[in-house]
Order: structure tokens, then sequence, then C-alpha cells
């Protein structure tokens, strides 16, 4: 089974927020020396916790630096964009870092409402998407009425983030598919991966192929790996508050907080969804949940306020799955 990891460039109370991009690409060649498969970079737009707008300029940067983990996007949000567009940056990028390139794509728009306004788009609904799909493809595939430059064979490849509608259309795209979040959790997921399966349409000798997206943090215990996860759980927690996704805050901060008997729930049922503990107590998450998908690839995609304790932990997770 291979492994990857996602980087959301996560901001950190008490560090400016352009450090997170640095904090990114030493994430990136670290991951390249522990033996992970893929660095995939995310996309948000004015949201206080992440430095990430535009995975393409970031990812630009790490394959300067390095030499043979695969690079791509987890994802480029494509309502956000136009198709040439995107057919462009990600074309360059596989000029630069030839071989290495992905491109993840995305359905969700902009995280508030003047956000969507601001880039231009208010909606998008399956169909639509599907369409602009395609029509990225084209034009990676050099097959449009226009051609993107430049051209790069074989192009970069395609990779559908998925929940309810998005695993029917990568089965009729012939794509890869990602999936995560509670939809891990669903009863119905084993019948829709099947579903997925039987009716896949092959594009250009594509194969039916899922890779698992999860927040996993591994520490010497389970108690002090969930510490580790608190961070990002608390900033999800707020922003069910807020309406604002905020910076990592330091566990000593948060536990000094009085916390509403809502917060310290959404806290609770946000730990039990991470994938946190000792090696034994992943090892059986990851087993379980590999088991109930059949996937091919975990990306791993926790996040906490101690980066060297992150960088441990990436480092377990790497000799763990390796």
């Amino acid at each position: 089974m291979r492994f990857s990891l996602l980087d959301r460039s996560r901001t950190r109370v008490g560090r400016p927020e352009q450090a997170a991009l640095p904090d990114s690409l030493e994430r990136a060649i670290a991951a390249e020396q522990q033996g992970y498969h893929r660095f995939w970079a995310a996309e948000h737009h004015t949201v206080p916790g992440i430095a990430s707008g535009s995975p393409a300029v970031l990812l630009a940067a790490i394959g300067q630096r390095t030499s043979r983990i695969r690079l791509g996007s987890g994802g480029v949000m494509l309502p956000n964009h136009r198709p040439l567009v995107v057919a462009e940056q990600f074309l360059m990028l596989a000029s630069l870092a030839p071989g290495r390139v992905d491109l993840g794509l995305g359905r969700s728009l902009g995280f508030t409402a003047p956000v969507r306004e601001a880039l231009g788009r208010t909606g998008s609904d399956p169909a639509r998407f599907a369409q602009e799909v395609t029509e990225l493809r084209d034009y990676l595939e050099g097959t449009a009425a226009l051609t993107a430059r430049p051209v790069v064979d074989p192009p970069p490849p395609l990779f559908l983030l998925a929940t309810g509608s998005g695993l029917d259309a990568a089965a009729q795209l012939g794509l890869p598919v990602v999936i995560g979040g509670p939809v891990l959790a669903s009863e119905e997921l084993p019948a829709r991966l099947a579903a997925y399966r039987r009716t896949f349409r092959p594009h250009r000798g594509s194969a039916p192929s899922v890779i698992v997206s999860a927040d996993v943090l591994v520490a010497d215990t389970d108690a002090a790996a969930r510490e580790l996860a608190l961070p990002e759980v608390w900033a999800m927690a707020r922003s069910r508050e807020t309406g604002v996704f905020p910076p990592l805050d330091s566990v000593a901060a948060i536990r000094g907080r009085e916390l509403s008997a809502r917060e310290r729930s959404r806290i609770e049922r946000g730990l039990e969804t991470t994938w946190a503990g000792g090696e034994r107590t992943v090892t059986a998450r990851v087993e379980q949940v590999l088991e109930r998908t059949g996937a091919d690839e975990l990306l791993v995609s926790g996040s906490t306020f101690d980066r060297e304790a992150l960088a441990e932990s990436d480092r377990r997770v790497a000799a763990l799955l390796g």
C-alpha cells in the first residue's frame, strides 16, 4: 500500500502567516526523505488558518527542492477557475518536474458567501462540474479545440476528491477517487465503492483506484497523540461556532480556556474521528478502514501546533506504513 501526505499550510498563533509556506516546503522535503509517495497541497481562500490559496505556486517551489516525490493538489477547486487556466498551470508544473505531477480536483466553493462572491462563483452542480473536468482533461491531453501549452506527454493524471455524487462522477469519467471525512464512517460506503468499481468506465486504460484521506497522528501513547490532535480539532470546533477557521493554537492555551459544554462535546467527537494514537492503535485503524474500502493508498493529512511533534509524527507514520 502506498502512503502519501496532504498538507494544508496551516498558520499558527504567534507566527507570521507567511511562515506557513516555508513550513510546508520543509515538510515536503522531509516527506521525500521518509519515503512518502506523494505530497499534495490544498487550496483555500481567505481562511485565517490556511496560507495556501494557490497550490500550483507552492508546488513549483517544492518541485525545485525535491527530486522523486510526486507533487499534486488536494485539490484544485475547479468551480473557482477556468479549466484552461488550470491546465496551463499544471502543464507548466509537469514541465518543471517531469513525471511527478498530479492534479487532484474538488467541487467545494469558497468558505463563506463573500469569498464565493469574490471568486465569481455562487454555485456548482454535479453536471456542470463533470463537464468542466472533461474540458480540463481535453486541454491536458491535447484533444480540445485549443491547445494548452506547453504540450506535455504524458499529461498530469487527474484525481477526483469525492463524496456523495462525486463517486458516480469519478466512475463515469474513469478517474481515481479520493475519499475522506465523514464519508469514511458511512454505512453505505462499501456499497458505494462497489458501485464505483462496477460502473467504472476506463479512459485510456485507466482502472478503478481508491485513495483514503484521514488525519493521522502517531505518538508514544494514545493520550499523547490525542493531545497532538487537539489544536486541529479545536480549530474546527471554533469554526462551527464563529464561521471562521482559525490558526492552530497551543495545547496549553486551549486547555487553559473555559470551554462550554457544546465545545467540549464537539472536541470529543472530533478527537474520536481523528486517527490519533500509539502505533498499535493507528495500525488497527488503518487496517480496519483499508479492509472496509479496499483502498490502494492512504493520504495522511494530520496537523498540530507543535511543528517538531508534527515532524516526528510524520516520521513515525512513514515507519509504520513503510
